[in-house]
């Protein structure tokens, strides 16, 4: 078991984040966005950045080709969409998809949003980590936050008509 400080200062003891989270025994900060039988999507908090997605398989698993056929067209699937509701509901015009092997949690695909202000940062791939650390950081501020939250129930409503 791993002790782990979330967002909200909450701390929680478990195996997997990502499990505890999928399964519905840690509650993400401002929800679900979409559930669907084979993945789960919800907003990072921890880096409060309007938009920015985790979407991840409820199946312990680490790797793109450890997914079944269902799980793939699934996750291609419900990657779409949310991609979309980021585009028409959020007017989010460009992301970024990161997802890696190496992880301490399970498979899943973060969808990092680019907005002006973070091409202070850089245009390149390298830029997105000193973004989400300048967002965890310097952008925990209650006006944010709540803009944030309010981004996780349009999409909520958006991805689940």
């Amino acid at each position: 078991m791993k002790k782990i400080t979330l967002s909200n200062g909450e701390t929680v003891e478990v195996k997997c984040l990502s499990c505890a989270l999928t399964n519905g025994l840690v509650k993400p900060e401002g929800g679900v966005v979409i559930e669907t039988e084979h993945f789960h999507a919800h907003q990072d908090v921890a880096y409060p950045i309007r938009g920015l997605i985790i979407l991840a398989s409820k199946r312990h698993i680490k790797c793109l080709d450890d997914l079944t056929q269902s799980e793939r067209l699934d996750y291609i699937d419900v990657l779409a969409r949310i991609r979309k509701a980021q585009r028409t509901a959020l007017g989010i015009e460009h992301v970024y998809y990161f997802y890696n092997e190496d992880t301490t949690h399970h498979f899943h695909t973060w969808m990092v949003p680019r907005y002006e202000w973070m091409y202070n940062f850089g245009r390149s791939v390298e830029s997105v980590r000193p973004v989400l650390l300048h967002a965890r950081n310097e952008m925990n501020t209650k006006e944010n936050v709540e803009e944030v939250k309010e981004a996780i129930d349009i999409l909520t409503k958006e991805l689940n008509k």
